[in-house]
């Protein structure tokens, strides 16, 4: 299928012309990486000094990344994905939260979430990032194996409390559950916990999937070690690259310690194939979604269902990308009856600040994919204006 994802009628069928210009400016600017570090410093800025900026960042950026303030504002969008067999994945993607009723204000919405979300066949997974929950301070200090103070011992139990609560109401309500990955200062302790819930609630289906970032250069032990010590257990896997390549090799740089990163993306687009090969080959024991935006990667697995003889429909294999992103590849694999979702961040515009900036940053830092972005948009802007003429 070498053409595939070249196919931007149907890439953009969602989007309307003043939409497609509005992509256009965008990309045209997180293509440039001095100007998305000086458009964050400025948006910080502004957002600290409580200036009026929020109608310009909801009529941009906002408009492309987020589906609404809330699920009533999303409900549009999911409809008109679900009419071209895309599905969604609703994110509350508010990231401040510092304190024990912030993180119990998050554990209800998510529990909302998937109250809300199971009686709705277009959306078949919900997600939560696990620092949403509980202080990142404890989740590294169980990574590092450090002693906790009785404070902190509370915190963690309540931490475990909600992961628990909110898998065994996807379990409850038939809703598949993803753990968002985050920092290697913190992942080591996720992982546990999502170890703990996937042999807890994956019993007779996979419910609870964890996260998988294949730009560390340990994840394929991860993944061995997993399957080889728990051959009765069903896992979830979602593979991912990874989104916080430049942190994590500054920080390690900062605190002296060997990077937990592959030393280019070539070596972490091979770690990356190296592990969908494994996962094919352990279907009996692992659902996964492949959440890539790298159209080679997406033609590898598709090549390999081929192989293998899974059905494009095959409950087991999924793909995922974010909204606002790589519609090339989303509504094209859904034209072909492939399970695909998008990522659909929601919440109020000033909350999804830090996520649209990580977004921008995260683009204009992968080598070339805003820069894809943006030719597909130019060639769809160029299609309808020779189909008017």
């Amino acid at each position: 299928m070498p053409n595939l994802f070249s196919n931007t009628k149907d890439a953009f069928l969602l989007k309307s012309d003043s939409e497609l210009f509005r992509a256009k400016f965008l990309f045209n600017i997180i293509n440039n990486r001095f100007l998305v570090k000086f458009g964050a410093y400025v948006a910080n800025l502004t957002l600290k000094l409580k200036l009026p900026v929020k109608p310009i960042i909801k009529a941009t950026v906002y408009n492309h990344f987020c589906g609404g303030e809330d699920e009533k504002q999303c409900e549009l969008t999911i409809q008109n994905m679900f009419k071209h067999n895309v599905y969604s994945v609703l994110d509350f993607s508010t990231e401040d939260f510092n304190n024990e009723s912030d993180f119990d204000l998050c554990y209800e919405k998510k529990i909302s979430l998937i109250e809300y979300s199971k009686s709705k066949k277009e959306i078949p997974f919900t997600v939560f990032k696990p620092t949403c929950i509980g202080k990142a301070s404890i989740f590294e200090k169980i990574s590092l194996n450090n002693k906790l103070s009785e404070n902190e011992k509370e915190s963690w139990s309540k931490i475990k409390k909600r992961f628990h609560g909110i898998c065994k109401k996807a379990k409850d309500n038939n809703v598949k559950i993803l753990i968002d990955a985050e920092e290697f200062f913190v992942q080591k302790a996720i992982d546990e916990l999502a170890l703990e819930m996937m042999i807890k609630y994956n019993k007779k289906q996979v419910i609870v999937y964890n996260t998988v970032q294949m730009y560390r250069h340990d994840r394929m032990r991860y993944l061995k070690k997993l399957i080889l010590d728990y051959p009765e257990v069903l896992f979830g896997f979602k593979l991912v690259r990874g989104a916080y390549m430049e942190k994590e090799r500054s920080r390690a740089l900062k605190y002296n310690y060997k990077s937990p990163i592959c030393k280019d993306k070539l070596t972490t687009d091979k770690n990356f194939d190296t592990a969908i090969d494994f996962v094919f080959k352990n279907l009996n024991q692992i659902n996964f979604i492949c959440g890539s935006h790298n159209e080679l990667s997406t033609l590898k697995i598709l090549d390999l269902m081929s192989y293998y003889n899974i059905d494009v429909n095959d409950d087991r294999v999924w793909f995922g990308q974010l909204f606002g992103m790589s519609d090339n590849i989303s509504f094209n694999l859904a034209k072909s009856s492939y399970n695909v979702f998008k990522i659909l961040p929601f919440g109020p515009v000033k909350n999804l600040i830090p996520y649209l900036i990580r977004r921008a940053q995260e683009n204009s830092s992968v080598k070339g994919q805003s820069g894809r972005e943006l030719n597909l948009i130019q060639k769809e802007i160029k299609r309808r204006k020779l189909k008017k003429s």
